[in-house]
């Protein structure tokens, strides 16, 4: 077996089933999760639609590179979306979700010569560290900062660590703070990465939900604003999954330098990893329809509107900038203890930031912190705000 599998640590799901081991509910509580971030509304009816008008694409293997129709419709959202120019050929690939591409993009990028570095922020997302470790590269936390909203110090990353860093994963915005990355950051991450020659891979599934009136900056936008129009060394990942509710359809795509598209096509041909075309005739009617976005926006801001104000009463919490996460701060400051009596006297599950992030130099930035991902209806995150706030006041 290859042996960098046992560099791999438990995925925070494993863990939290472990902290829940013989533990038995009430029952006259029904169970409500805000621990897993699967987006819980209802499909749009013109991806069910295209889905169903295109079974004939089962009979014929699809191109690893897709469908022309498909990088068109992604091309063309870019535009409208960050008012960018992208050749559809040469700096978009779709992938099957953003989970597949990043964690396959580090297999292509990383040399695994001894001190290859991939920088990540802290708490993250644990598939950049799995991919890292699996690419023979070892992972380099940046600690969130309360202080800029939970976005990532970047300048707390020492010279030596930026001269061996081959890949640099970005979030924003971010899982699980919702936290967006200012202009001025992304300047200085993309005159590290001239000066230090490493790639950066920008994580931006939760783009489309925000509750500002202005939508969250992305990487390919920032670079275009700072004269990098070639996006070099830039390469953005996002998906359908968040923005149109299909996650078990598994559609994405990437975008950026040619370059190095060019060498992840070559990888992904010999990976096996071509999208469905009948996923790709769905993609290409969610890409083309931004109403259902609009309204899903809408569903999300009511719903944070109601609950984050219950919530702040009793915990450490605001509205974030985007993303559907509440990143809160717990009563006692013990997460793991709060997130297994909560489950034990309330039936509502929530997710230990521990979990989510990693202890550097003594400290865990998620310990005293859960993730709540806010995806089920109204009324049963509703219910759910009701009894953390009851669990919090009986509790203290």
């Amino acid at each position: 077996m290859n042996p960098l599998l046992e560099r791999l640590q438990p995925y925070p799901f494993e863990r939290l089933k472990k902290l829940f081991a013989g533990i038995t509910p009430p029952a006259g509580f029904r169970p409500i999760s805000l621990g897993i971030g699967e987006p819980g509304h209802a499909t749009p009816a013109l991806v069910l639609q295209a889905l169903a008008q295109a079974t004939a694409e089962l009979a014929a293997y699809p191109a690893t590179a897709g469908s022309p129709g498909l990088r068109g419709a992604c091309a063309g959202w870019l535009k409208r979306r960050y008012g960018l120019d992208v050749d559809p050929e040469r700096q978009i690939l779709p992938v099957n979700g953003s989970r597949e591409a990043l964690f396959a993009f580090a297999q292509a990028v990383i040399d695994p010569r001894p001190g290859a570095t991939v920088v990540c922020p802290n708490p993250f997302y644990q598939i950049y560290e799995g991919a890292a470790l699996l690419a023979g590269a070892q992972a380099h936390y940046v600690p969130s900062d309360p202080a800029r909203n939970f976005n990532v110090d970047w300048s707390k990353v020492p010279a030596d660590v930026w001269a061996r860093t081959q890949l640099l994963f970005v979030c924003s915005p971010g899982n699980p703070t919702g936290a967006v990355m200012p202009l001025s950051d992304w300047e200085k991450l993309f005159a590290l990465s001239d000066e230090h020659g490493f790639v950066i891979a920008s994580d931006e599934c939760y783009s489309e939900i925000y509750f500002r009136d202005e939508a969250p900056l992305g990487g390919l936008e920032a670079a275009q604003r700072l004269g990098r129009g070639d996006f070099r060394r830039l390469v953005a990942f996002t998906s359908l999954s968040k923005r149109s509710n299909v996650p078990g359809m598994r559609s994405g795509f990437v975008a950026g330098d040619a370059q190095l598209l060019q060498a992840f096509l070559l990888y992904r041909t010999y990976h096996g990893s071509a999208m469905s075309g009948l996923v790709q005739a769905a993609s290409v009617a969610a890409w083309n329809d931004e109403a259902h976005v609009v309204a899903n926006r809408q569903l999300y801001r009511e719903k944070f509107a109601a609950v984050t104000p219950l919530l702040a009463e009793v915990m450490d919490v605001r509205l974030p900038d985007a993303s559907f996460y509440l990143w809160a701060g717990v009563p006692g400051g013990d997460d793991e203890a709060f997130a297994r009596d909560l489950q034990a006297q309330y039936n509502v599950t929530v997710l230990p930031g521990r979990y989510l992030a990693r202890s550097v130099d003594g400290h865990n930035p998620g310990a005293g912190r859960v993730r709540m991902a806010l995806v089920a209806e109204q009324d049963e995150c509703l219910e759910a705000a009701h009894r953390i706030v009851a669990f919090i006041r009986q509790r203290h």
